[in-house]
């Protein structure tokens, strides 16, 4: 039976924020390899922003995972995003065209499409820290979240300027 964040144990939201950092760190790594292959200035400046994405989702993992050793040791956790009834935004391709032509009409480039798959994610992973912030009990661990709510909010911003830039570029 799915549950929802309000019914995770702060070990239990730890251990899925863990995951869900280092998921989404493997799929910006995969989009940045995908898009140098291409081989094109756009499709270069794309393949930078997702690997700087990936580099960034990675320190995430890392502080998520310190902090669960230092207040939970070695102990397991079994739960999974799978385990999780409240969406999770995953970094998806299939949400923007990256690999169409310019739209002419709205003048958006692939940059600006790819920027907007990340922003979405980055939006959701700030509501995810937000609900955790909320949902928890424990004062420390409020805070942690919040930290993260800050810096998801921080990538989104970056996100945001770069898709600016990328249209006054291409204007």
């Amino acid at each position: 039976m799915k549950r929802t964040f309000a019914s995770l144990a702060p070990s239990e939201a730890l251990h899925v924020a863990i995951f869900i950092e280092e998921r989404n760190a493997e799929i910006y790594r995969n989009f940045a390899d995908m898009f140098v292959q291409f081989g094109d200035p756009d499709s270069i400046d794309i393949s930078l922003a997702f690997r700087e994405m990936s580099i960034e989702e990675h320190r995430h993992s890392s502080r998520l995972q310190q902090r669960y050793f230092e207040r939970y040791g070695s102990q397991s956790c079994s739960v999974t995003e799978d385990d999780i009834s409240d969406l999770i935004e995953v970094p998806s391709l299939h949400s923007a065209d990256v690999f169409g032509l310019r739209d002419t009409v709205n003048n958006i480039s692939a940059r600006q499409k790819a920027f907007a798959v990340a922003l979405a994610a980055e939006s959701s992973a700030a509501d995810f820290y937000s609900r955790l912030a909320d949902t928890t009990n424990d004062a420390e661990m409020r805070t942690f979240f919040q930290e993260f709510v800050e810096m998801e909010t921080q990538h989104a911003a970056w996100l945001e300027q770069g898709a600016g830039h990328a249209q006054s570029r291409a204007s």
